[in-house]
C-alpha cells in the first residue's frame, strides 16, 4: 500500500507530556513466555516508571488473555487476527502515554530498561528509540544461540544515529506514530519488516530514530533451522530488499547490510562457487582452502564474539552457518533486483505498445 505523505513528525513534540510511557504487547501464541515477559512490566507500572500496559489479545486460544487480565494489566481484543502491525495500531489509538514501548510477547525486558529508554527521548527531533537482546539467550540449542546472539553483535556495533526501526524493544513518540499512519497492514498483514518500513517513514518526515545499546532485552524464542530459514528469506530478506531497491535510496551503511557486510557476502559467495568448482574438478583444494581462509579473516570479528559467548566448537560452527546467512541473503536481493528489472521492462512494453495503438486510432 502506498502511503500518504506523512507531515512533519517533529511538530508535535512541544505539545506533548513529561514522556509517560504505554506498553504495547501483542499476543497471539507462546503461552509460556507470558509468566516471563509480562510480570515485570506489570511490576514497573506499578513503580509509576511506565504508565501503562497494554495487551492486545490477537485471537489466542492459550489463556494469554485471562493471565494478562489476572496481574492487572489493560486487556484489548483485536476481534480476529490483525497480525502485530494491526494490533499495535489498535492498541496506539487507545494508548494514553505519549510514547509507545512495543515489547514482543517472548521478550523479558531489563530492569532498567523503562529508565534508559526515556532517557533517548531527551535528544532533539528523536521521534523514536530501540534496544537490542542482550548476549544471554536462554534457549540453549544452537540455532536460537546463533540467531539472537548475530542480533547483539549487530546492534551493539551499530551507528547510535539509526536508519531503521525495531518494534520487538523498541519505543515511538505517539503523536509521530499516529501522523506517520503507524503500521503498513496492509502490506505486511503477517510479522515482517513493518518495522523496519515504519522507521523509513518516520525518517522521511523529518525525524530521527536512535540505537540505545543500553536498552536491553532477554529474548526467550526457540528458533528452529526451518523456521529460522523461512523467516530470514521470506518474512526478511525478500520484503527488506524490496524495501531497499524501491525506495530508490539505496542500501543504508549500517546494522548488517553496510558496505564491510556486502564485501563479506560476496566473499561467501566466492567461496561457495570455489567448492562447487573443486567438486567438480575444475580447481584444487588449496584454491578452497585459500578461499576459506579469506573468508575466516574477514570475519574474525563476529568469529571472537562468537568464541567468547560459545567456545571455539560453537565458533567454528557459527561463522560457517553464517556464510549460509550472507548466501541466501545476497540472493534474495539479487532475485529483487532481477523482479523489479523485470517489472520495469514489463511496463516499459506496456508503454509502448498502448503509445503505439493510440497512434494508429
Amino acid at each position: 500500500m502506498e502511503r500518504e505523505e506523512a507531515t512533519d513528525v517533529t511538530e508535535t513534540q512541544v505539545d506533548e507530556s513529561d514522556g509517560q510511557i504505554s506498553v504495547i504487547m501483542q499476543v497471539y501464541k507462546g503461552a509460556e513466555f507470558r509468566p516471563q515477559s509480562l510480570p515485570p512490566l506489570v511490576e514497573r507500572m506499578h513503580r509509576g516508571e511506565i504508565l501503562e500496559v497494554i495487551v492486545v489479545d490477537d485471537g489466542s486460544t492459550d489463556g494469554s488473555k485471562q493471565m494478562a487480565e489476572t496481574i492487572g494489566a489493560k486487556v484489548l481484543s483485536s476481534g480476529g487476527r490483525l497480525g502485530p502491525g494491526g494490533a499495535r495500531n489498535q492498541a496506539a489509538n487507545s494508548a494514553l502515554g505519549d510514547i509507545l514501548w512495543f515489547v514482543d510477547a517472548d521478550v523479558v525486558v531489563h530492569s532498567d530498561a523503562a529508565r534508559r529508554l526515556g532517557i533517548g527521548f531527551d535528544v532533539e527531533q528523536v521521534v523514536a528509540v530501540f534496544g537490542s537482546y542482550d548476549g544471554s539467550p536462554p534457549a540453549r540449542n544452537f540455532f536460537s544461540q546463533y540467531k539472537n546472539l548475530v542480533h547483539h553483535y549487530y546492534h551493539n556495533r551499530a551507528k547510535d544515529e539509526a536508519h531503521t526501526f525495531w518494534s520487538g524493544c523498541g519505543a515511538v513518540r505517539r503523536a509521530a506514530f499516529l501522523n506517520c499512519g503507524g503500521f503498513d497492514v496492509e502490506r505486511y498483514q503477517y510479522p515482517s519488516i513493518e518495522d523496519i518500513e515504519l522507521g523509513h517513514r518516520m525518517i522521511k518526515a523529518g525525524g530521527r530514530i536512535r540505537l540505545l545499546r543500553d536498552v536491553q532485552c532477554t529474548h526467550l524464542k526457540v528458533w528452529r533451522f526451518w523456521n529460522l530459514i523461512h523467516t530470514e528469506i521470506f518474512r526478511r530478506a525478500i520484503p527488506w530488499s524490496r524495501l531497499i531497491v524501491t525506495s530508490g535510496k539505496g542500501i543504508p551503511n549500517d546494522l548488517n547490510v553496510g558496505v564491510a557486510e556486502q564485501a563479506r557476502a560476496v566473499l561467501a559467495g566466492i567461496l561457495f562457487l570455489a567448492i562447487l568448482a573443486y567438486l567438480a574438478g575444475y580447481i584444487s583444494s588449496s584454491l578452497v582452502l585459500f578461499s576459506g581462509l579469506v573468508v575466516l579473516v574477514a570475519n574474525r570479528d563476529i568469529a571472537a564474539f562468537f568464541n567468547r559467548r560459545g567456545g571455539f566448537l560453537f565458533a567454528l560452527c557459527a561463522v560457517l552457518f553464517h556464510q549460509i546467512y550472507y548466501l541466501y541473503s545476497a540472493s534474495a536481493f539479487a532475485w529483487v533486483l532481477f523482479e523489479q528489472n523485470s517489472l520495469n521492462i514489463f511496463r516499459s512494453k506496456s508503454s509502448l505498445a498502448n503509445s503505439l495503438i493510440g497512434s494508429l486510432d
